[in-house]
């Protein structure tokens, strides 16, 4: 049997895939579609541990005999969560409110199928106070659209940042150690582990 069969990433995300891939790990990648609105009321943690539950379950129906990792990231600015935006122009807005501000992001690990995990990992960021240019430049070059928060620290987003608590790649969309404690908790093998992938 191909060993990718085994390993399933329940994310369309390419940096996810692209972090899993750097640590030697080979997987199959099938997305879960599934509604992703909040529920009245929920925090970030309640949230992002739900979704990721709900993607590793969904993938793991049609994938039951192997280790299916989900995750799902949000950023938390008090009590409210700033998604994805739609346009520049939200971007902008969520840029002007993140300036000079701590915030917190916020993903949720999970493992279905095979193994049952999860759990919910914190990383709180400091951003620069950005001038209206910045946030104006950084907004129409696209890169915020599809990024939680409407910024991305491994990309041009990098200069947003004044400082990191916690994991960095947490903040891109999957706290390695933390995953790779989960995966081997679940069993998964791994590219070091005797008997892993190679």
């Amino acid at each position: 049997m191909d060993p990718t069969a085994l390993f399933v990433l329940a994310s369309a995300s390419p940096r996810r895939k692209d972090l899993l891939a750097q640590l030697g790990l080979r997987f199959t990648v099938a997305a879960a579609d599934i509604d992703e609105t909040p529920m009245a009321g929920e925090i970030a943690r309640n949230y992002v541990h739900r979704l990721a539950v709900e993607k590793a379950r969904t993938v793991a129906t049609r994938h039951p005999d192997a280790w299916v990792l989900a995750a799902d990231t949000t950023v938390a600015l008090g009590a409210e969560l700033l998604g994805k935006p739609r346009d520049a122009a939200e971007a902008r807005e969520m840029l002007t409110r993140l300036s000079g501000q701590v915030h917190e992001v916020f993903t949720g690990i999970a493992v279905a199928g095979r193994a049952q995990a999860s759990e919910v990992v914190r990383t709180q960021v400091t951003f620069r106070t950005l001038s209206t240019e910045e946030i104006a430049w950084y907004a129409e070059t696209g890169e915020p659209l599809d990024k939680a928060g409407a910024y991305a620290i491994q990309g041009k987003g990098g200069f947003l940042v004044q400082g990191i608590e916690g994991s960095p790649s947490n903040v891109i969309g999957l706290p390695l150690g933390e995953t790779l404690a989960l995966l081997r908790r679940a069993g998964v093998p791994l590219p070091w582990t005797p008997g892993g992938q190679r």
